[in-house]
């Protein structure tokens, strides 16, 4: 049966920490969907660059009409992924900003809610949520946003 010792203070708290879970397993998906859609697209663009370099390092004097169009729609597809990517990373930052922004609500939320707890162990509920928020949701986004970056900058130099 249930304890007589847990107060419907206690049960809502446990269940805002149980969604707050949820929201942070939630993220954590998403990220992964970002970065395998940007891992699929920087192999793309690196294959499409390699046919391409392929192509380039025929003289122009021993290249056909074939050849030429061909670069031509290399160039293209290439520059389409890129633009694909770039909407991929705007949308990574602005998950990102919208994360931060559901973070602060929820914190200022819990405040007020919750003010008796937070007044008894000085704070650290309404805190500690928010900062385990940005520690789950946080690190991840870096991690999306440097394997974007390192993936098309560093590693495979689309740029």
């Amino acid at each position: 049966m249930a304890d007589s010792t847990i107060t419907i203070d206690d049960i809502e708290g446990e269940l805002f920490k149980i969604d707050r879970i949820r929201d942070v397993l939630v993220r954590r998906e998403s990220e992964l969907r970002y970065m395998m859609d940007d891992i699929q697209l920087c192999k793309e663009i690196t294959r499409l660059k390699k046919e391409l370099q392929k192509l380039v390092s025929v003289p122009d004097n021993d290249k056909s009409n074939e050849d030429r169009q061909k670069e031509e729609d290399l160039l293209q597809q290439i520059h389409k992924l890129v633009e694909t990517r770039d909407f991929l990373v705007d949308d990574v930052e602005f998950e990102r900003l919208r994360e931060r922004e559901e973070d602060k609500e929820m914190a200022d939320f819990l405040q007020s809610k919750f003010p008796r707890n937070s007044k008894k162990k000085g704070q650290i509920p309404a805190r500690r949520l928010t900062s385990r928020a940005q520690q789950t949701s946080s690190p991840f986004t870096k991690t999306g946003l440097s394997l974007l970056k390192e993936c098309c900058g560093f590693t495979c130099s689309i740029m």
